[in-house]
């Protein structure tokens, strides 16, 4: 086994699993792109076992603490390991995210289960040249009928991986119906977004929802309609879902019909549909915003923010007296302090007062890993207007 050994301030001396190019004092062995390697301090000591890549800027990812081969046993043991703990916390062993890269253990793989199906993306390129074992793992451990190719994502380009979809094992599953909370919904494992359906908002849909009772729901960037649906069977007087994919627009209205509740659907940018209602005096009761990220570099966190901040003066304008906002941010590299700093902003740029009544995150089958940040993405609040003191 070749490997490397890192600088003295490494990031991984301290707990982190992953290796940046610039952290790498020498290698040895001439370990080759898509190989286990072991990672070792300037004395010799070993560190773990990692996947490397060294045309990425991560050049290695931590995945054991041991000297550890990835074998067909080892990916059945990890996913095995990630099941119970899903179990444990009680969460739908049907519908659900069964592997979350490297918060289970398995560097840039994550899979997902609908049911009968479960869709795999392997993101980093160790893990994609044994796609095929762990497909194999993911069909026995789970039972599903068919194992899916969502390998479709724009970060396989960092790692030098080409982007494609399609069927690993089993029948092809055509479209067919999952719950996610209670709620119904048509799902095409192949052509959806993502892998299918957006499972880390699972535990926000009815919590969002909860507040809906009695108000007009204006739902922003509504992808597939779940906050949309999940208000109209709260109880809610009016809801509509604004969406700018125009693929999306019959899937809300068809999932609406599915769940027997009246959606209206506006589909257009959201920013110049927000606009317009500013324009015609429209008023809501509740505004949810899910949008998708607003930058995935750190680079790009100035025009994130000043985004994020027009996005909300937009939502501010259109909200009642007692009007409630529900927001969210997938961005990583936007801190939550961040994100809540622009949304005061652009609540003090629409002369609104407002009070933060609750915080939301991710749902636990996409577990946070302790010292490793980069696994809490998902962030959200909701605010509550009132009078000016």
């Amino acid at each position: 086994m070749g490997g490397i050994i890192v600088r003295p301030r490494a990031r991984i001396l301290h707990g982190h699993d992953w290796v940046y190019g610039t952290e790498v004092l020498k290698t040895f062995g001439s370990p080759e792109d898509g190989d286990v390697v072991s990672v070792k301090d300037g004395r010799d000591r070993m560190l773990g076992s990692a996947v490397y890549n060294s045309k990425s800027q991560i050049v290695a990812r931590r995945y054991s603490r041991r000297r550890q081969d990835l074998d067909a046993e080892f990916f059945t043991r990890r996913l095995q390991r990630a099941q119970e703990f899903r179990d444990h916390l009680g969460i739908d062993p049907l519908v659900r995210r069964v592997l979350w890269s490297e918060s289970d253990g398995l560097p840039g793989v994550i899979v997902d289960r609908f049911g009968p199906v479960a869709t795999l993306q392997t993101l980093t390129m160790a893990m994609d040249l044994r796609r095929d074992l762990i497909a194999a793992a993911v069909k026995e451990v789970l039972g599903v009928v068919s194992v899916v190719e969502r390998n479709d994502s724009s970060s396989r380009k960092a790692e030098g991986l080409e982007v494609r979809t399609g069927v690993l094992l089993g029948p092809e599953p055509g479209a067919f119906e999952i719950t996610v909370a209670g709620m119904k919904f048509h799902l095409d494992a192949i052509h959806g977004q993502k892998t299918g359906f957006y499972l880390d908002q699972a535990a926000s849909y009815r919590q969002v929802a909860a507040w809906a009772k009695g108000r007009r729901v204006l739902d922003c960037f509504s992808n597939q309609g779940a906050f949309a649906i999940a208000c109209a069977q709260a109880g809610a007087t009016e809801v509509t879902a604004v969406e700018s994919g125009k693929e999306n627009l019959p899937r809300i209205e068809a999932n609406a019909l599915l769940n027997n509740v009246s959606v209206k659907v506006v589909g257009g940018d959201v920013f110049e549909v927000l606009s317009s209602a500013a324009r015609r005096e429209e008023e809501y009761d509740l505004i949810i915003l899910d949008p998708p990220p607003f930058t995935r570099t750190r680079k790009g966190i100035v025009d994130a923010l000043r985004g994020y901040r027009e996005l909300h003066l937009k939502a501010a304008q259109l909200l009642s007296k007692d009007g409630l906002l529900a927001t969210f941010s997938c961005s990583h590299h936007v801190s939550a302090e961040e994100f809540g700093g622009s949304v005061a902003e652009a609540f003090g740029d629409a002369r609104r007062t407002a009070r933060q009544l609750q915080t939301y995150g991710q749902s636990p089958d996409h577990p946070i890993l302790v010292g490793f940040s980069e696994s809490e993405y998902l962030k959200g609040f909701l605010y509550g207007m009132t009078a000016s003191f």
